[in-house]
């Protein structure tokens, strides 16, 4: 289920995962680093092509994201 892409056509996860981000302050490196540091396998490129919808995001790595900025799937998929 980890390698499980999730689509963003209807869902703007991306645009999600960059208003969140920014409202807690945390750069793209940064919270790169922190999901690296949690072993989840991703690279600035990759979050910079997930935040611009257009590459889709993997389940392991949607979980990464909530974990590094502590919020919620609520919050991340509405």
């Amino acid at each position: 289920m980890d390698g499980q892409k999730i689509k963003q056509d209807e869902i703007h996860i991306g645009q999600n995962i960059r208003r969140i981000r920014l409202e807690k302050g945390v750069g793209q490196t940064e919270l790169v680093r922190r999901m690296q540091l949690e072993g989840v396998s991703i690279t600035r490129e990759t979050l910079v092509k997930i935040e611009r919808e257009t590459q889709h995001i993997q389940a392991v790595q949607l979980r990464g994201i909530r974990d590094a900025l502590g919020t919620t799937y609520e919050e991340l998929l509405r």
